[in-house]
C-alpha cells in the first residue's frame, strides 16, 4: 500500500509521463511489480493514465484552470496525422485521448495527452518508427478525440479549422 501512495505521490509532483521503468527504478521494484500496482489502483478508481510516454495522473480542472471539452469523430489518411494533432495544439487544444468503435469489441480507448507541437511530431515519429497501425486502421480511418480547451471560443476554432482541412466526420 505504501508503494502505491509513492507511486500517486511521484505522479503528482510530475508535470510529463513517468514511465514505468523509471517508477520500478525510484521505488526499488519491477516494471511489471509497476504495472500490477497501477492496474489495482485504477480498479480503486485513481485516475492514473498511461500514455505511450508513461504514467500521469488525471488533472481535475480546478477554479483557476477551467476546461472546456468536446469530442471530435475524424478521418483522415495516415499522412495526415500530424497536421490534425497539430492544428488541434495550434488553436489551444489539449488532445486528451483517441477511441474508436469497433463492430466486435466495442469502445476502445486510448489516452494520448499532446499538449504541443513536440507531443504532437514525438507521437507521429513513434507511429511512424512502430511496425503496428495506428487504431483508426480497425475502423476504415474513422476514430474520436476527446479535446480539451481553456474556452469553448477555442473549442469552436479547433473544429473549424478541422472542419476545413476534410478531417472531421459530419453525424
Amino acid at each position: 500500500m505504501e508503494r502505491r501512495q509513492k507511486i500517486i505521490q511521484i505522479l503528482s509532483q510530475e508535470d510529463m509521463p513517468v514511465s514505468g521503468t523509471e517508477l520500478a527504478k525510484r521505488l526499488g521494484v519491477s516494471r511489471q511489480v509497476i504495472v500490477q500496482d497501477v492496474a489495482l489502483m485504477r480498479a480503486e478508481q485513481t485516475e492514473i493514465l498511461s500514455t505511450n510516454k508513461g504514467y500521469v495522473l488525471r488533472r481535475q480542472p480546478g477554479k483557476e484552470e477551467e476546461s472546456f471539452v468536446r469530442v471530435f469523430r475524424s478521418t483522415h489518411r495516415t499522412e495526415d496525422t500530424l497536421s490534425e494533432l497539430q492544428t488541434i495544439v495550434d488553436y489551444g487544444g489539449r488532445l486528451l485521448d483517441v477511441s474508436i468503435e469497433h463492430e466486435v469489441y466495442g469502445e476502445i480507448h486510448v489516452d494520448l495527452i499532446i499538449n504541443n507541437r513536440l507531443d504532437a511530431e514525438e507521437f507521429v515519429e513513434a507511429l511512424e518508427t512502430s511496425k503496428d497501425q495506428p487504431l483508426k486502421a480497425l475502423t476504415n480511418g474513422c476514430h474520436y478525440h476527446t479535446v480539451a480547451a481553456d474556452s469553448i471560443k477555442n473549442l469552436d476554432r479547433i473544429q473549424q479549422e478541422l472542419k476545413n482541412k476534410g478531417f472531421l466526420v459530419e453525424e
